[in-house]
């Protein structure tokens, strides 16, 4: 398993930070009623590129509103460099992932359950 150093868990706590709240008030009425929670953030150790875990309800719209999120990856890259600018020097690259271990969980209760 990866270890991380301890000023990569801070920038990446940060980002996730940031990025749930630009989803919550800056982008709401783009992703209108869905809800879109940043489960993991992870940042690579030169701290160049941060890969953020989305988990999209309802997940039959999830792939659509990737897609529509890494269209906006320059402008929440920017929201984010003008929050944090007084905490970080250089904002990392943005990757968005789909975070699907909430269907995988789900998946794996309903075979119990049967």
């Amino acid at each position: 398993m990866e270890k991380f150093t301890t000023r990569q868990n801070k920038v990446s706590r940060l980002i996730q930070k940031e990025l749930a709240e630009i989803f919550i008030r800056e982008l709401k009425s783009e992703f209108n009623g869905l809800l879109i929670s940043v489960t993991v953030v992870r940042v690579t150790a030169d701290l160049s590129l941060a890969r953020c875990y989305l988990s999209i309800y309802p997940a039959e719209k999830s792939a659509d509103t990737l897609k529509h999120i890494k269209a906006l990856t320059k402008p929440i890259r920017g929201i984010i460099g003008n929050k944090v600018a007084k905490q970080l020097r250089i904002i990392p690259e943005l990757e968005f992932f789909i975070d699907d271990s909430l269907d995988y969980l789900d998946n794996i209760d309903k075979l119990l359950k049967s």
